[in-house]
């Protein structure tokens, strides 16, 4: 990762969304650029608070922020398309088709993802291939043709055991829910536990097919 920073010249960003590839993709970030020096990019380490995350993920959230010694940026929802959702859909109407679901998560969470990216010339990830269907093609460099900006996956090989043993062996803090078998985690109307045997994805949006499972964060691009 150090090589492909060095040639940044512009501000780069990493994406927290509280899973443990999140707290090891910034742990490897924060080890490039420090052996960077000077030279190093600036940096934004920001999340997408979109106002259903579990009580849990607040708390974990300072407990992250603690244990880098760094700040996440909180963004948010618009208010008034934010309203205007929950009249429409109330608690739970995102369930009822794919279509309301992705609106839900437009409004949630693409929207304010725009707003974070905006200026930024880099933008660091900790997607997987093993994670799903929808991400098996992930590579470690691509680029993002929605926003115009190079994509950073450096965990985009990584399997299961190796994620679990890079974050063991530095002590990273994960997110309390994975001990009550939530294997990602996003909205709590949206996640719940995995049960024995499911794919680490299988929490999310259960309702859906494997294939749909994405909120639109993540488009194809090549680099």
């Amino acid at each position: 990762m150090q090589n492909t920073l060095d040639k940044i010249r512009g501000r780069i960003a990493l994406a927290f969304s509280y899973q443990a590839e999140d707290v090891a993709a910034l742990h490897l970030l924060l080890a490039a650029l420090a052996a960077l020096g000077d030279s190093a990019p600036p940096l934004e380490v920001f999340t997408l608070d979109t106002r259903k995350l579990f009580p849990e993920t607040e708390k974990y959230h300072a407990e992250v922020e603690a244990f880098f010694r760094v700040g996440i940026t909180k963004y948010y929802p618009d208010d008034t398309e934010t309203k205007k959702l929950e009249a429409e859909l109330g608690e739970w109407g995102m369930r009822e088709s794919l279509e309301k679901r992705h609106e839900c998560c437009r409004v949630r969470k693409v929207a304010p993802l725009g707003k974070a990216l905006a200026g930024k010339s880099a933008w660091v990830t900790g997607l997987r291939a093993a994670q799903s269907v929808t991400r098996s093609a992930v590579q470690v460099l691509e680029y993002d043709e929605k926003y115009r900006l190079l994509k950073i996956n450096p965990l985009a090989a990584w399997s299961d055991a190796e994620l679990a043993e890079y974050v063991a062996a530095h002590r990273i803090p994960v997110h309390p829910l994975y001990a009550q078998d939530f294997k990602s985690i996003g909205c709590a109307p949206c996640t719940r536990a995995v049960k024995k045997g499911e794919d680490i994805r299988a929490g999310r949006w259960w309702w859906e097919n494997p294939e749909h499972k994405e909120c639109g964060l993540h488009l194809r691009g090549k680099a």
